[in-house]
């Protein structure tokens, strides 16, 4: 069975259906790539959550700006007009409804848009939900950037969410290397399908009952 796209492809794509004017948050890990992607001339104003509103892609690495990073630590760069502000005022922008989109991993979504994307559980795991919580349930749109599979093979797609809930019924949609499927009231319709992988495969890795909306 084929592979999926890579993770700048899945970004790439992401990056296509921010509409203009968006106040987008991008989540720790791999929803940081869509910054790098965002079409030329599309005005989309980056949200981090540790203060800052205004900001630009990943710098060159001879450009990098030490006071200058994400809420993963990461640097970026900023754009003009950019403004800066305190951590609370920050969760103030989330948690009030003033975001249009964010994007955030996930280790499961559910049929009916649950969110788990904070703990596995397991022995020993360190809680660390952080701000997604505030971004689940603040944000307009929640789109989810994963992977289709663990790493033991495991869909992350899921009739319920066994890991502990980040946010109930808050997911729109979900990209992953195999395909984008959007969270209906009847469960998950794939919308679009990547490279080889066929809706039969897709059925097969994920085990649910899918619906077909693509246009093959």
């Amino acid at each position: 069975m084929s592979t999926g796209i890579s993770r700048e492809q899945l970004a790439a794509r992401i990056a296509q259906d921010i509409p203009e004017g968006s106040y987008v948050n991008l989540g720790i890990g791999a929803p940081t790539l869509v910054a790098d992607f965002l079409p030329q001339g599309r005005e989309v104003i980056l949200h981090t959550e540790n203060g800052m509103l205004g900001m630009g892609p990943s710098p060159e690495p001879d450009r990098v700006d030490p006071d200058l990073i994400n809420a993963g630590k990461q640097a970026v760069t900023a754009l003009p007009g950019t403004a800066y502000f305190h951590h609370a005022d920050s969760f103030a922008m989330m948690r009030g409804g003033h975001l249009d989109v964010c994007v955030l991993g996930a280790f499961q979504v559910a049929e009916n848009g649950d969110l788990a994307n904070w703990s596995t559980g397991g022995p020993g795991a360190i809680p660390a939900i952080g701000g997604a919580m505030d971004l689940a349930i603040g944000a307009k749109s929640v789109y989810v950037m994963t992977d289709l599979l663990t790493k033991n093979g495991e869909s992350k797609l899921v009739t319920s969410c066994t890991y502990p809930l980040t946010g109930a019924r808050c997911v729109a949609r979900v990209y992953t290397d195999r395909a984008i499927f959007d969270v209906t009231p009847d469960g998950f319709a794939v919308t679009e399908i990547f490279g080889e992988t066929t809706f039969a495969d897709l059925l097969e890795l994920t085990g649910l009952q899918l619906k077909d909306a693509t246009q093959r």
